[in-house]
């Protein structure tokens, strides 16, 4: 996938819900408010996932690109 594609798709999402894979094999849920070139992101009402727990509040974040895995668009939006 070329870069520009990518950033399309990001445009596209941002004001959506994202699920974003981390290093350390975690997972955030959150609203998708902006991202710059090197992938960092700006995620509201954000929430890390817990493999069966209860998800971690976490509310306004920012996670740093060299630290992203994957983004997906979220199967349900709240």
């Amino acid at each position: 996938m070329s870069v520009d594609m990518a950033v399309k798709i990001l445009d596209e999402s941002i004001g959506k819900v994202v699920l974003i894979k981390i290093k350390g094999n975690k997972t955030i849920r959150g609203n998708l408010r902006g991202f710059d070139q090197h992938m960092n992101l700006i995620l509201d009402q954000a929430e890390e996932t817990q493999d069966g727990g209860q998800p971690a509040n976490l509310d306004s974040i920012v996670v740093r690109g060299d630290n992203v895995i994957m983004i997906s668009p979220s199967l349900t939006e709240d």
